[in-house]
């Protein structure tokens, strides 16, 4: 089989090696990449094709693994190009948004496919990072993983199920860690951090400042799928508030990305509160 993987980043490229560890052959375009996701891809033992377009004429499913505020511009181009294979929407983004785009794609021929990540990237099975797939074809990009480092759960054949999965986990896991940081934020503004965390008691407070730090490299990330979030939210005829939130959250520690090390709560706290 042969499988293109739009977009190697720390995620996608741990989904493309799982297949590739499985004997298909699976191609990357380096066109206008950078060399961290050369790097990335190599090792993933991903095929370097040079260009999308090369990528969309061999390859008979597409995994798209990219960040959510790109998702749809990414599913018009590839169908743009004439695929008419299985595209695997792999991305953090709100079901409404999952079933627009699988009118994108089938629109032009391909079959569609939806999918929820859950977990770190997966390069080992350690890692228990699930793929939740949702959609009639859903067993055509499970069986790519078949005893892979990648866990597949078939959710159901309604696409936007698997969608709405990993919003709903999302949204405690990911938006949890932004209410701490936000309160952290404004018992250090008030002056009453210390007592706060007496009261927490040390293990917790701990277990806090780690979690919150150690998110700080990821935080740029989690801005667009807090985004998304509140939409899937609101379109569930909830509060899309609290999401909001947390996205603003997310946007201001954006700038620890290319950290070399991770921040101590001081320096989270200072970012958070400039």
């Amino acid at each position: 089989m042969i499988v293109g993987l739009i977009n190697p980043g720390e995620m996608g490229a741990s989904v493309g090696a799982a297949a590739a560890g499985n004997g298909h052959e699976v191609l990357w375009a380096s066109a206008g990449r950078s060399e961290a996701t050369r790097q990335r891809a190599e090792r993933g033992g991903l095929t370097d094709c040079k260009t999308l377009e090369e990528l969309v004429s061999r390859a008979s499913i597409i995994l798209s693994v990219c960040p959510p505020h790109s998702a749809e511009d990414v599913a018009t181009t590839v169908a743009g190009l004439g695929f008419e294979g299985i595209y695997l929407e792999g991305n953090a983004i709100a079901p409404g948004r999952t079933r627009r785009i699988e009118q994108i794609m089938t629109g032009k021929g391909a079959r569609f496919v939806d999918g929820g990540i859950v977990g770190g990237p997966a390069w080992q099975a350690g890692s228990g990072t699930t793929l939740h797939l949702s959609g009639p074809d859903a067993g055509s990009i499970a069986g790519l993983f078949e005893s892979s480092p990648l866990r597949t759960n078939i959710v159901s054949d309604q696409i936007g199920a698997a969608s709405a999965l990993k919003m709903v986990y999302a949204a405690y896991t990911k938006g949890s860690t932004a209410l701490l940081s936000a309160i952290l934020g404004v018992a250090e503004k008030e002056g009453v951090r210390a007592h706060l965390e007496r009261q927490w008691g040390a293990e917790f407070s701990e277990q806090t400042h780690r979690r919150v730090a150690a998110n700080t490299a990821k935080a740029w990330r989690f801005v667009g799928e807090m985004e998304e979030i509140a939409t899937t939210f609101r379109e569930a005829g909830l509060s899309d508030g609290f999401h909001k939130a947390a996205a603003d959250t997310f946007t201001r520690l954006a700038d620890f990305k290319d950290a070399a090390t991770t921040p101590s709560i001081e320096q989270v706290l200072e970012k958070l509160l400039k």
